[in-house]
């Protein structure tokens, strides 16, 4: 399994079981195994379930189920709050809260798909009908704006005779995390976002989140729609904050004296806009920064709505990999060999979903160009590439016999690039995120820092 690096973060924990609710986790995945041990973390009772039998047992024996930062660390000190089943009934039998957090996989039209949700609230029904108390199901996947109100409330109501709203509960409740600090983000969220069928069920779910975070946090109810655009909408406008940065990292480069790191820390200053995300490096990737982009202009075009941003900005960002290609066949030929380091789509991740690595790396080959990735997330045999790729064991084998290197995902063990370059190396490294001043290296080492006005003209 991944071993990350051990992350630092703040630990509320109660110091008895809360007698109500009781939390039940549907799916156990990257994000639901890190919330269930998050409940439980919070004092409540929690019951996990998911169709994977590895999952399950993995719970029942105390052991994280996926990798993630500070997972293991917190399961080992809720296991007595914490359990599993691979019986859905059995999990909504044995709770009062009931979180869906299953995947919704992109469909070819940019709209996410519901079948994994909905077959989860069916396989649900026979234990919601047969519940004396009145039941919360939160909607935690992230979906479509129009489906909690739209065809989940209409599947939930079929299946079990209940009305939402007032037999039932019912909210969409989606979370603002990215994988590699899930822990923290979920302990520490900038806001909590719920869409409400109720007051009633609104109120349960603040209560349980001021229970699970470290402090009280901001929260933002609303109904259903408003909630399931405002999640999408959040990540797109991040997704356009990137692109941005990226767009004036690309003017840097051709522009004598330029510095976007300069640059982007006095415009980050600015109230109205912040630093964060404020970047410019190499293109966003990941499972939801693209899709949640491509569903925007999907829904916009449905509704017979502009959604030029949303396209210009998925546009711009797939430009990021044909500008970091360009720069690398400007400072070599073909045949030469090019180490690629990081290939997950952020560091403290072995996620390559939409990875700017591998999209540079087979656009490279494609070139001619003989490639060798690195990345010390992802495990040493690499993801499926149908051999186009080589992969490195280590940092050093990675850079054996290379002509240049570039750092794709700026994980920190990169930091300790200098001293594994031979002093007679003859190495070009280029480094988009500027991690390095230059100094660090020996003159025999050529270093391109992208964004900043000093590049060579035949690497634009």
């Amino acid at each position: 399994m991944l071993s990350h690096p051990k992350f630092e973060f703040e630990v509320y924990m109660s110091s008895q079981a809360i007698d109500f609710p009781r939390v039940s986790v549907i799916g156990l995945g990257k994000l639901g195994a890190p919330l269930a041990a998050v409940m439980a973390n919070g004092g409540y009772k929690v019951i996990g379930y998911d169709l994977n039998r590895d999952f399950v047992s993995a719970v029942q024996r105390g052991v994280a189920p996926v990798n993630e930062t500070g997972l293991q660390d917190m399961i080992n000190k809720v296991a007595a709050r914490l359990t599993a089943t691979e019986k859905i009934e059995v999990a909504v039998s044995n709770s009062d809260v009931s979180f869906i957090i299953v995947p919704t996989p992109s469909k070819p039209d940019g709209f996410f798909s519901l079948d994994y949700v909905l077959s989860a609230i069916e396989g649900m029904a026979p234990a919601l009908r047969a519940k004396q108390s009145r039941h919360l199901i939160v909607v935690t996947s992230t979906v479509m704006p129009g489906a909690t109100d739209g065809i989940i409330r209409q599947t939930l109501e079929k299946a079990t005779g209940l009305k939402a709203g007032r037999d039932i509960g019912l909210c969409y409740n989606p979370e603002f995390i990215a994988l590699g600090s899930v822990i923290h983000d979920m302990l520490h969220p900038d806001f909590i976002l719920i869409g409400e069928s109720d007051t009633t069920s609104g109120d349960c779910l603040e209560e349980i989140y001021k229970n699970t975070c470290a402090k009280e946090p901001v929260f933002r109810r609303m109904n259903a729609v408003n909630a399931e655009l405002c999640k999408i909408s959040v990540n797109t406008f991040v997704t356009t904050k990137i692109t941005y940065a990226n767009m004036l990292a690309d003017i840097c480069d051709r522009l004598p004296g330029a510095d976007v790191d300069i640059v982007t820390t006095a415009v980050g200053a600015d109230s109205r806009i912040g630093k964060k995300y404020l970047k410019g490096a190499v293109g966003y990737g990941g499972p939801c920064f693209p899709r949640d982009n491509r569903a925007f202009a999907a829904l916009a075009d449905s509704l017979g709505a502009r959604s030029d941003l949303a396209r210009a900005t998925d546009a711009m960002n797939d430009y990021q990999v044909e500008r970091l290609e360009r720069c690398i066949l400007g400072l070599v030929g073909e045949g030469a060999r090019v180490s690629i380091l990081g290939v997950s789509y952020k560091p403290l991740t072995a996620v390559i979903e939409a990875s700017q690595g591998l999209m540079l790396g087979k656009r490279l080959v494609d070139q001619g160009v003989k490639v060798t990735a690195f990345d010390p997330g992802v495990a040493t045999e690499g993801p499926a590439t149908d051999g186009w790729l080589t992969w490195a064991e280590t940092l050093p084998d990675a850079l054996n016999g290379c002509d240049l290197a570039v750092v794709v995902t700026p994980w920190d063990a990169f930091n300790t690039l200098p001293a594994l370059v031979p002093d007679q190396s003859k190495l070009t490294i280029v480094d988009p995120w500027r991690m390095f001043s230059g100094s660090e290296f020996g003159n025999s080492v050529t270093l391109v820092s992208l964004g900043r006005g000093r590049m060579d003209q035949n690497a634009l």
